[in-house]
């Protein structure tokens, strides 16, 4: 509830007198929808709410558009509902809903998307960002690479003192989280893209917590639905129970496919791979950078 409060005031622009969050287990995942975070670090994030942090999620997309033939407002809450419910699946709580328009946040102003995120960081105080990588190529999803640009930027500049004053005002000082995870959606990374030329590549075993993930992506059904349609369309015309257990059954059997093709690469049965920035120290588990190699 605090974390609504906090988002509101900054949204509006009268965030009201805060102390940050204390602790050093704080992960903070910014995301364009929903379904972004899950599908491409899912497994990862997993991992590390087993070993006890604390993982907070900033949403920027309202994902009124996610749906088939539902209005707007309807969409929205379905997605809303079922991102709850994917979030618990994974050992995460604590979500903050921005509900800029999908599918429009080109358009939004990058100024008070990143002073938003501004708030949460300042708060929260997260050792960990992860953000969509904003540098990867043939992205379709616009959202993500407008996203990613404003979050790098916010996790840049969210240290400085000469950056959003008035949060200071507020009770919010500069802090600059350490470490920055980048992601890419729905496929692994191509040779030689993503991260901003500072990065190492990095890979994550999700062999213990991949059944994890796929419950938490089987829980995405209005996203999963709306997939199977664009990209299956012979799957759109299954009605009840069979077309959601058949559609689920995508869902699972292309995310298992994903983690098994990433991890071939690096040696695992099953990961998630990030461009990483930063230096890893404890408290970080030391498998979240057991196989980086500098890109070149």
């Amino acid at each position: 509830m605090r974390l609504a409060w906090l988002a509101l005031g900054i949204a509006a622009g009268i965030s009201p007198a805060v102390t940050p969050l204390t602790g050093d287990r704080h992960i903070l995942v910014v995301t364009a929808s929903g379904g972004d975070y899950v599908a491409a670090c899912g497994g990862t994030l997993a991992k590390y709410t087993r070993e006890g942090y604390r993982v907070f999620v900033a949403q920027f997309g309202n994902e009124d558009k996610v749906s088939l033939g539902s209005a707007h407002a309807r969409a929205r809450l379905a997605n809303r509902a079922e991102t709850k419910d994917a979030a618990k699946a994974l050992g995460i709580s604590d979500l903050v809903f921005f509900d800029h328009k999908s599918g429009e946040l080109g358009y939004t102003s990058s100024t008070e998307m990143r002073h938003q995120l501004f708030g949460l960081i300042r708060y929260i105080r997260p050792r960990i960002l992860f953000i969509p990588d904003p540098y990867v190529h043939y992205q379709d999803d616009r959202d993500l690479h407008w996203v990613g640009k404003m979050a790098e930027d916010a996790w840049g500049y969210s240290g400085g003192a000469m950056f959003a004053n008035d949060l200071e005002r507020y009770g919010l000082p500069p802090y600059g989280a350490p470490e920055v995870f980048y992601y890419a959606v729905n496929r692994p990374y191509r040779p030689g893209e993503g991260g901003d030329g500072r990065a190492s590549f990095a890979a994550v075993d999700i062999g213990a917590t991949l059944e994890q993930k796929l419950v938490a992506v089987e829980l995405l059904k209005s996203r999963n639905r709306y997939y199977a349609a664009t990209v299956r369309p012979r799957i759109a015309g299954w009605q009840g129970l069979q077309e959601d257990l058949h559609i689920a059954q995508l869902a699972r059997a292309f995310y298992t496919q994903l983690a098994e093709t990433i991890g071939r690469k690096h040696g695992f049965r099953f990961g998630e791979e990030f461009n990483h920035v930063g230096e890893a120290a404890d408290p970080v588990p030391p498998y979240a950078l057991e196989r980086a190699v500098k890109r070149p």
